[in-house]
């Protein structure tokens, strides 16, 4: 009698988990009609995204072998793997995956079909010991097709009689079909009833599973294979129903494996070959920069052309359930210029060109961009940092500058540039929060930033023929310039006698208060801590984010304030591993696994990060020790993890193989990290060029070469400075019109000067200032036009401050 087909029981599952960021592989066919994106890792697939990059529809696909005497494996955990692209710059993969007992060997090669969303894994069986009809081959899928684990549906059932493994949710179905039919299927709740938990229990699957709703779901169907049908292709097919996902799956089948291939590789091969030829083999015969190149491309979109994603993974993912949805499967404005510069770096000013647009497209209407987004622009996290406010600057005018961005096309992208410079002139110098996303303040990484950008879109401005407005951001440029280390730059602390310098650029100074008497003066939370352990003087804390300063062409790599920098960062940050050195983000951080190698949790012990290792060979390269650069660029190769994928992190305590984590390999965090991947290629053309690639010549001609100071100082309420220089102006800058009242002597007489608006409705007046001797004290407040209201608030500003200080 036929079993009546039942839900599966224990609904709906235990909580759902991502998995492994530790990918060694990531793929996409490039085509328009595929709209799909790949990854692997532990020799099996991972998150598949369809119809978006960043929308994940899968945990993971992989392989059950079960035979005699109860024999269970699964091939994920149970066997050691080897992957191979198949052939360099092309992300199709050649897997081979041996069972640790010597059992079994699968064969597997894997691709996204160019016509079709589906993809495709040619799977070969062989028994290594006994014979073959001792085993049977099971593949266990666990959809997410909400971008989640809970909320999917999966079923056993049948297209034109044919039997298919489906699921769907919010509006978005799958079909895993197989060349050799599959004998058996199941429908289950992960950690209760799935097809895991039958095979394992009772070495069968349960034919009364055939429907698990609304739940955490997994899918389990058995390969047809016998002793002479050993290969088998697996089609997991995506559509808006059922029955398209399964015509997608099939229609895959029926091309076949090697017509798909073809396309793919052709497709590739010719995106490849258009690029410069800057290709290095590493010691493994790793071709790292057609490693690099196609890691870019793959994490583009195909439907919104220049966006892209920072990581097609989630750090830690087998550690994060459903609260965590966007993972680094989100677009970075920071990261997505950095890819651009990459793209650039190797030739393809087309897509450079397209990340521009894109992020003219997504720009808010007040000139900033969000600290991340889903590809249509919404934002996801809440936060402004004035870094990615000016980035994008800096990629139109080296767009501009390298003769991609004539004046005719220019002009359509000047509203975003008066935009984006009018935002930063208005909110900068301060940040919300730091590149690393913690932090308020003056951070040199982001100062250098904002001053490379302003002056970046100045000339941008001039060449649409708006000086004035380009004058006044060039004005603005060299005030903040000018107090670069006036808000960063501490003499006289312990760490300056510990290491025998003078002096030192901080990781992050605190936004001026009433409290501390410099910005430097002031405490930093540090993130990822536990709580009573946050707060340190932000004289105490370093980071390689100094660096840009000289990056971004504001000061000469030689100048003595760097070099002391430089060996404090080497004496609190530097890391040195088998591959050779690597730096820490800044001292006590919380962002990494703990120090028994247990998950990052909101806090731990951060860990090495390879991308810092690049920033510090563009430094070497800026003080000519090339060789120090290209000895730089071999540690960050040596970095990566079998594939050629560089991590985020990398883990610096003893190996602890229970946890995966081996000294000075690929920790837990996100890999690939396409913003590493980018800096790897800019430091290829870098060494080739013999000079700093992305750096902005601007500033050195202007403050190192012309040394050029400005004749003023900003008064703002977000950046309310108390002295300033005998000699300098004092220009007070606000954000709606006003009538200032001032008096040099205490109030005895006042005078009234009224604002003007320039063209970033910024309203502002000059004060005598200079003229002032020093030890005198500006006294002012304000009578807003506006409102008619008294400010009520006595400010002011004593002369006499040196710079620097």
């Amino acid at each position: 009698m036929p079993v009546t087909p039942t839900v599966a029981p224990g609904a709906p599952g235990i909580p759902a988990r991502w998995t492994s960021s530790a990918k060694s592989g990531v793929g996409t066919s490039l085509s328009p009609t595929g709209q799909i994106w790949f990854t692997i890792s532990h020799g099996i697939l991972n998150e598949i995204y369809y119809p978006r990059v960043d929308s994940a529809c899968t945990r993971d696909l992989g392989l059950i072998v079960t035979g005699p005497d109860g024999y269970f494996s699964e091939e994920k955990r149970d066997a050691v793997h080897a992957i191979e692209p198949f052939e360099d710059g092309v992300p199709a993969y050649g897997l081979v995956n041996t069972a640790a007992d010597g059992a079994y060997r699968i064969e597997k090669r894997i691709l996204a079909d160019p016509a079709r969303p589906a993809l495709l894994q040619e799977i070969t069986f062989t028994a290594l010991k006994g014979a073959p009809g001792d085993y049977r081959v099971y593949a266990l899928l666990a959809p997410h097709l909400v971008n989640a684990g809970m909320g999917n549906t999966a079923w056993v059932g049948d297209h034109n009689g044919r039997p298919v493994l489906f699921a769907a949710g919010r509006g978005t179905c799958l079909a895993l079909a197989s060349s050799l039919p599959w004998r058996t299927g199941s429908a289950g709740y992960v950690g209760v009833s799935d097809g895991w938990q039958q095979l394992h229990n009772t070495g069968a699957l349960d034919p009364a599973c055939q429907r698990a709703e609304d739940g955490n779901v997994a899918l389990t169907g058995e390969i047809g294979f016998s002793a002479s049908k050993t290969t088998a292709i697996l089609a997991l097919g995506f559509g808006a129903t059922p029955d398209e996902a399964a015509e997608n799956a099939f229609a895959s089948l029926k091309r076949g494996f090697e017509p798909a291939a073809k396309s793919y590789v052709e497709t590739w091969r010719k995106w490849q070959k258009d690029l410069l030829p800057l290709d290095r083999h590493g010691a493994s015969g790793i071709n790292f920069y057609r490693v690099s190149t196609a890691v870019l491309a793959t994490h583009r979109s195909i439907t919104i052309p220049g966006a892209a994603v920072a990581s097609l993974s989630i750090p830690w993912g087998f550690n994060k359930g459903d609260d965590d949805l966007g993972g680094y499967h989100l677009v970075w404005p920071r990261d997505l210029v950095e890819t651009a510069g990459g793209f650039l770096a190797a030739g393809d000013a087309a897509s450079a060109l397209q990340i521009l647009d894109y992020l003219h497209s997504i720009q808010q209407p007040d000139g900033h961009w969000p600290q991340n987004a889903w590809l249509d622009g919404s934002a996801y996290w809440p936060g402004i940092q004035m870094d990615e406010c000016a980035f994008p600057l800096l990629l139109a005018d080296a767009l501009h500058r390298a003769g991609h961005l004539p004046r005719a096309r220019l002009s359509a992208f000047q509203p975003m540039i008066e935009r984006a410079a009018s935002y930063v002139v208005r909110n900068g110098p301060v940040t919300g929060e730091d590149r690393w996303e913690e932090d308020a303040g003056y951070s040199p990484f982001t100062l250098a930033v904002e001053i490379a950008a302003l002056l970046a879109a100045a000339d941008l401005l001039d060449a649409c023929g708006k000086p004035e407005p380009a004058a006044y951001l060039r004005e603005t440029a060299d005030v903040w310039n000018d107090q670069v280390e006036r808000w960063t730059y501490v003499t006289g602390t312990p760490l300056c006698a510990g290491n025998g310098v003078e002096g030192y650029y901080v990781r992050i100074a605190a936004p001026d208060s009433a409290e501390a008497g410099s910005p430097k003066d002031g405490y930093v939370p540090i993130k990822n801590r536990p709580p009573g352990d946050t707060d340190r003087p932000a004289e105490a804390i370093v980071s390689p984010d100094a660096l840009a300063l000289v990056r971004f062409g504001l000061r000469a790599a030689d100048d003595p304030r760097i070099v002391d920098t430089v060996k404090i960062i080497d004496a609190q940050l530097r890391c040195d591993l088998p591959q050779g050195p690597l730096w820490y983000r800044y001292n006590g951080d919380g962002y990494g696994e703990h120090e028994d190698g247990a998950p990052f949790d909101g806090t731990g012990q951060g860990r090495p990060w390879p991308l810092l290792a690049g920033e510090r060979a563009h430094y070497e390269l800026a003080a000519g020790r090339k060789d120090k650069a290209a000895s730089l660029l071999a540690a960050l190769e040596g970095s990566a993890g079998a594939g050629g994928l560089l991590p985020e992190q990398v883990w610096d305590g003893a190996d602890l193989a229970e946890h995966e984590l081996l000294h000075g390999g690929p920790s837990g965090s996100a890999m690939p990290l396409v913003w590493a991947h980018s800096e790897h290629i800019k430091l290829l053309r870098s060494l080739g060029d013999g000079a700093v690639f992305d750096m902005p010549p601007q500033g050195v001609k202007r403050y190192i070469e012309d040394k050029t100071v400005s004749s003023f100082r900003t008064w703002r309420f977000n950046n309310k400075i108390r002295t300033i220089p005998t000699g300098k102006t004092l220009r007070i800058e606000l954000l709606a019109p006003a009538t200032i009242r001032w008096s040099a002597d205490n109030w005895a007489t006042a005078v009234d000067s009224q604002t003007e608006e320039n063209a970033f409705g910024i309203h502002l007046a000059e004060m005598p200032t200079a003229s002032l001797p020093g030890g005198s004290t500006l006294i002012f407040t304000f009578f807003w036009s506006g409102t008619g209201d008294w400010e009520n608030v006595d400010f002011s500003v004593m002369s006499g401050e040196q710079d620097g200080q």
